[in-house]
């Protein structure tokens, strides 16, 4: 066994890798970038070294750097996680050169799973069913075309050297077709250097579901179960559980060996994934389900085939890449119990996924138990930058079956608390509290066919963050003015509570909650507050603020959640959900824009402009696209919100923009003006 491994990657999976190479007893060495200094993964490490700038093309992608890194550090073996390296295979070669073991397979398996069409090759010579598709050489827009049309739409259009649903695009309609094909090549041009693309036909009601598989060089190969990731936003997993919904054990067995097979015919080593589409149109059936892909590394969702195993996969990868045979045969794997993985973003989903960007003011997640494990990279006070994915978090659930399972999630769900950030945790917990999911009903397009039901307002919910935005505001107030006073000399003539003379106190505010102004008026009585909007009114008690922990008596109801102030935000979490609010007495610029007829398009994050899809003076209408953004990984289009005409154009492609910073106006005219 190695003494010293470096982890050639970073946040949270590097924390998972480090953790087990510490209960190994081997030393963990991590790399960090200039943006990563302190981070929860260089705290772990029993050494740090430091290799290049923010952006990971400078530092994580630099594969000369990781490796003077190892050999600075002495260490014997290097893991990549997932991401970055890890399906390199000029870097597994170039570890095999400088005699640093890769903690994964050989570059030759990883070349021949590495493009989706050598990929569905390989694997129809292996007798694994493919997806029917075009997956050749010539690349020819037309020629692309008409091979869509052959399959029949819709189709979709895969990055050959892809993932994580970069450099993909659904086509419904043939008049579709080659716009998003120039869109799928930009973005995997961008994200791979490799513009190729393949052609699949697009099942309409799909599952996702893969296979863990295991193999080392003694020619020995496992499967560790299946795992179901069909649902998805963007073409990335959201909910991952193991083992799959509804899986016959038929199929299991089946499609266990398809994944099996796969692996053999690669001369596979290590952990890999083996990805299959089942077509559930007519229920599960061992009959239709074809090959996607493989990944040739752990997968972000390993923890829930650990649950249902209870194997640690990265001791089995260190012992794999040290030569040992595999730790058990197939006969002497069991599956137990269900588990559910949840991947928490900073990312707001009311805004199509938008992410997130900026400084954790609170971030607590639930007890680890024996039901629940948190895998994550950053705690408290650290923040989320525009470089990397905005992932947060994994949630891991386990029961002894699926609804237990379920039970278990929306509980964890109801403990996360992420303040000054929205997050996807709010849309989590209503997915795991909706009927089709509880009765396993899970497919791709799960999130658009219950769209209105999971993303429906929720009056309950606002009214207790305008609740416990309030309470948060005068406790604060409160404390601030007890520490410019001191312990003594208090006036009622100091405080900003509405004091007046022979009068209860009371005040007015106008807070604003998204795009609604809220008027509420504070009445203060003795050691109780009286909240009211409208014919709504709250008794508030016994309030109590500690660092951002707040805790209320709403009408004899007990409220907890998390509450801070950043500028002239108020920032509220509680059960998951997070959202801000504008301060009430600090005066802002308002934007009058809509009052004279016009939209101002701003950037809603900072991003690289990649596309500027109309010239001054264009007549636009309502969805019409107008600016493509890049930022932290993902294509985001703007779109028109009004129909107009482009009366300013700043955005010019190639520029790099601050958030909220303005990249075109639009401008409504009257019919027949330009």
């Amino acid at each position: 066994m190695f003494d010293r491994v470096l982890v050639a990657n970073r946040g949270e999976i590097a924390c998972r890798v480090i953790r087990t190479l510490s209960r190994l007893g081997i030393r963990s060495v991590a790399v960090c970038s200039e943006a990563d200094r302190g981070a929860l993964f260089t705290r772990l490490a029993d050494q740090v070294i430091e290799i290049g700038p923010a952006p990971a093309r400078e530092s994580y992608l630099r594969a000369d750097r990781v490796l003077e890194a190892a050999k600075q550090s002495g260490a014997q073996a290097i893991h990549p996680g997932y991401g970055f390296l890890s399906e390199n295979a000029a870097f597994a070669a170039q570890c095999a050169a400088q005699g640093v073991c890769f903690i994964g397979p050989s570059p030759s398996a990883i070349a021949a799973m590495g493009m989706k069409d050598a990929a569905k090759v390989a694997m129809e010579q292996a007798g694994v069913p493919v997806v029917p598709g075009y997956h050749g050489e010539a690349q020819e827009p037309e020629l692309l075309a008409m091979q869509a049309a052959r399959i029949g739409f819709p189709v979709l259009i895969k990055a050959v050297a892809g993932g994580g649903g970069k450099g993909m695009r659904r086509v419904d309609r043939p008049a579709e077709f080659l716009a998003a094909l120039e869109g799928a090549r930009r973005e995997a041009a961008g994200a791979f250097g490799d513009e190729r693309v393949l052609i699949e036909k697009y099942l309409t009601r799909p599952r996702h579901i893969e296979v863990q598989v295991f193999a080392d060089r003694h020619g020995h190969a496992v499967h560790l179960y299946e795992r179901d990731c069909s649902l998805q936003r963007r073409h990335q997993k959201v909910v991952e559980e193991a083992p799959a919904p509804g899986m016959p054990s038929e199929m299991r067995a089946v499609m266990g060996d398809a994944a099996v097979r796969a692996a053999l015919a690669i001369g596979y080593e290590g952990a890999g994934t083996v990805e299959f589409i089942a077509d559930v149109s007519q229920g599960l059936d061992p009959e239709r389900f074809y090959f996607m892909e493989m990944n040739t590394r752990l997968q972000v969702e390993h923890p829930v085939t650990e649950r249902i195993t209870g194997l640690d996969l990265v001791e089995w990868q260190l012992r794999v890449a040290a030569g040992e045979r595999l730790p058990l045969d197939q006969a002497q794997l069991n599956l137990h119990g269900h588990a559910i993985e949840v991947r928490l973003y900073a990312e707001d989903p009311a805004q199509e996924y938008l992410p997130q960007t900026g400084p954790l003011l609170a971030l607590q997640m639930p007890a680890e138990s024996a039901h629940v494990r948190v895998d994550t990279g950053v705690v408290s006070g650290d923040s989320v930058g525009i470089f990397y994915d905005p992932m947060l978090a994994k949630l891991i659930v386990w029961d002894l079956d699926r609804e237990a399972s379920a039970r278990q999630l929306r509980k964890a769900l109801a403990q996360v608390e992420v303040l000054g950030l929205k997050t996807n945790a709010a849309l989590l917990a209503r997915v795991a509290a909706h009927p089709a999911f509880l009765a396993g009903d899970v497919h791709t397009g799960f999130l658009s066919e219950h769209q209105a039901a999971l993303f429906a307002d929720d009056a309950a919910r606002d009214e207790r963050t305008l609740v416990l935005a309030c309470a948060g505001l005068l406790e604060t107030r409160r404390q601030k003015a007890a520490c410019a006073r001191g312990a003594s000399g208090v006036s009622p003539w100091d405080a900003l509570d509405g004091f007046r003379v022979n009068e209860g106190r009371q005040e007015s505010w106008c807070l604003r909650l998204g795009d609604a102004p809220r008027s509420v008026s504070v009445r203060h009585e003795g050691d109780t507050i009286r909240l009211r909007e409208g014919a709504r009114a709250w008794q508030l008690r016994d309030v109590t603020l500690e660092g951002t922990a707040l805790s209320l008596l709403s009408n004899g109801e007990r409220l907890r959640g998390h509450y801070a102030e950043r500028g002239a935000d108020l920032h509220v979490s509680f059960a998951g959900h997070s959202d801000v609010l504008e301060h009430p007495w600090v005066e802002r610029a308002r934007d009058r824009s809509a009052e004279r007829g016009e939209s101002v398009i701003k950037a809603p994050m900072p991003g690289k402009i990649i596309g500027v899809l109309v010239t001054a003076r264009q007549r636009v209408s309502v969805g019409t696209p107008l600016v493509r953004l890049e930022a932290m990984k993902m294509e985001h289009t703007l779109k028109a919100s009004m129909d107009g005409v482009v009366s300013e154009l700043s955005a010019q492609p190639g520029e790099q923009v601050e958030a909220g910073g303005t990249l075109l106006v639009l401008k409504a005219s009257e019919e027949g003006s330009p």
